[in-house]
């Protein structure tokens, strides 16, 4: 053993597990903050606890491991709130918080309240560090916790309000460093022999068979075996949000993402499937419209790393439990490839056309405002095969879920979950976890103004991302909702959608980024080859038609 600092030991621990960045708030653990300086870990002083969670969540999801979150005591519960969307996507993000010391506890301590309870609601792993002795057992648990099983947050509450107890008090302590615990998945199960012939006995016996792949897929790295399978079998393949990308769009096979932000004929095929095989999808609402594609009574394969999944919204007839890539490796070797399938495969191929078909005028419109439609057609058109793009919820999680074309298994689409806002700071994380790919950032202005404080961030950092601002000055998702409860009748509407008209072009100039305002569908592709070509964050601010309301997902 070696005597050093809680914060010595900290951060060489950080640095053995391969993190590059943290992401903060201050007053927190700032004995550490200055050794993170000495082994070069980035120290990112984000301008909310939420913003600071957010790009902790890209980071992981970009790193495929643990992304670092702080905040002292104060600014515990705006932590906590951050971890939702991390929480909701299976992210492996590791909060850490300062909390008063023993003696003040229960006794009105300024500006705290109990942490227990928040961060219950959104960790996998929720613990109370008291002493410095205690830092090796439960930092590990951190990242054994954040990365095994079905990944998630963690949360370590560090004595005194910035965790100064623990950080700079002397101990006699052991960097053990658990190397597997670095990345996700850390362990690839796998289920037994017998079910796997199960599976493969029930999957060549369907006749309309179908694969909804779910973000499982993206964190095992099981794109390939996904494809290859479907191949083998000749099975269609749709996607949850979090697996848009694992087979290109334009592959045969592929009917797009499903669910209620979905392609219409993704949601028709799943429909029709006489058979649905969810792997690593939770079968929850967003995915299956409200529990009503597949409909109840459909014969259900389930793989999934939690076997708490595994017929939890649907009945199974085969569930398997472990690793996406590895189970599919193995459900692979029993299998032999087979045909038969042609006219079902035609036959989603031909709801795959329609749908195309039916959006071509507005893909193509070159209308001003800019149809949505256009323009995520020329993000498309622009998006490399390493690029990463980082979405919104809501109308830009639909825009960006269906309209953009997955091209290569090497894109990268990375999703809000939960909350509104969350794309900006968390494309930032994902930039500094992937600092030579091309990160861009899909948002709405209402997405945009959660966070507009941290293009101040980008700028101080260099976080050169470009962030696409589909500007309507509304949040204009909730205008028919808003029609539907005035019932005719008059009023200001639009006082409960409209905002006023913003250049956000020029609010990134003033924060020392770059500003590009588009109003013409054809200058889209040239202002995103400037942006990349700037050497600095950049906002391109598009003006789209405050008309552009996506359709309802398609239901039976």
């Amino acid at each position: 053993m070696a005597r050093m600092t809680g914060a010595k030991y900290m951060v060489e621990t950080m640095k053995e597990y391969g993190v590059t960045h943290v992401f903060y708030m201050p007053m927190i653990v700032t004995k550490a903050l200055v050794e993170m300086e000495k082994v070069g870990i980035g120290r990112i002083m984000a301008h909310s606890e939420k913003a600071a969670a957010y790009m902790a969540d890209g980071y992981a999801r970009a790193a495929h491991g643990p992304g670092i979150c702080m905040a002292q005591n104060v600014g515990a519960a705006n932590l906590a709130a951050g971890l939702q969307d991390p929480y909701l996507a299976c992210s492996p993000v590791i909060a850490l918080t300062g909390r008063a010391a023993s003696m003040n506890q229960y006794r009105n301590h300024y500006q705290e309240v109990d942490h227990i309870q928040p961060f219950n609601a959104v960790t996998k792993y929720n613990a109370m560090v008291d002493s410095t002795e205690q830092l090796p057992l439960l930092l590990r648990q951190a990242f054994r916790t954040a990365t095994s099983g079905s990944p998630g947050p963690v949360h370590l509450d560090l004595q005194s309000s910035n965790g100064s107890a623990i950080m700079d008090v002397e101990a006699d302590l052991d960097v053990i460093v658990e190397p597997q615990f670095a990345r996700v998945p850390p362990f690839r199960g796998e289920p037994e022999i017998a079910m796997v012939r199960d599976a493969a006995r029930v999957l060549t016996s369907a006749r309309r068979p179908i694969i909804v792949a779910g973000g499982g897929v993206a964190s095992s790295g099981a794109q390939q075996e996904v494809v290859e399978l479907a191949e083998m079998l000749s099975i269609p393949v749709a996607t949850s949000l979090n697996a848009k990308g694992t087979i290109p769009d334009d592959h045969p096979l592929s009917v797009g993402v499903c669910g209620t932000y979905s392609r219409r004929c993704a949601n028709q095929a799943v429909s029709e499937a006489d058979l649905v095989f969810f792997i690593g999808s939770h079968t929850g609402s967003q995915v299956t419209t409200e529990w009503k594609i597949p409909a109840q009574g459909t014969r259900v394969i389930q793989l999934d790393i939690d076997p708490y999944e595994l017929g939890r919204s649907y009945p199974i007839e085969v569930g398997l439990q472990g690793d996406a890539k590895a189970s599919l490796r193995k459900l692979i070797e029993v299998l032999e490839p087979m045909g038969g399938r042609e006219d079902w495969v035609a036959h989603c191929q031909e709801f795959v056309r329609s749908w195309r078909e039916s959006v071509a005028d507005k893909v193509n419109s070159d209308a001003s405002p800019m149809r949505p439609e256009r323009l995520c057609k020329e993000i498309t058109d622009w998006l490399p095969s390493d690029g990463v793009l980082v979405t919104d919820t809501g109308h830009s999680g639909i825009w960006t879920g269906t309209m953009v074309d997955s091209k290569t298994p090497e894109q990268i689409f990375l999703r809000c979950a939960g909350s509104l806002g969350w794309a900006f700071p968390a494309a930032l994380g994902a930039k500094c976890a992937l600092p030579d790919r091309p990160v861009m950032c899909f948002t709405g202005d209402g997405g945009f103004w959660y966070h507009i404080s941290e293009l101040e961030t980008a700028a101080r950092y260099g976080i050169n991302t470009i962030t696409v601002v589909n500007n309507n000055h509304s949040l204009n998702q909730e205008k028919q909702g808003n029609e539907r409860y005035y019932q005719g009748e008059s009023g200001n509407i639009e006082e409960l959608w409209v905002f006023p008209e913003t250049n956000f072009a020029k609010i990134a100039e003033d924060m020392g980024c770059v500003g590009i305002r588009v109003e013409d569908p054809n200058q889209v592709q040239s202002a995103i080859q400037e942006a990349l070509e700037s050497n600095k964050p950049a906002v391109i601010d598009v003006i789209s038609d405050i008309d552009g309301i996506a359709e309802r997902a398609w239901t039976p």
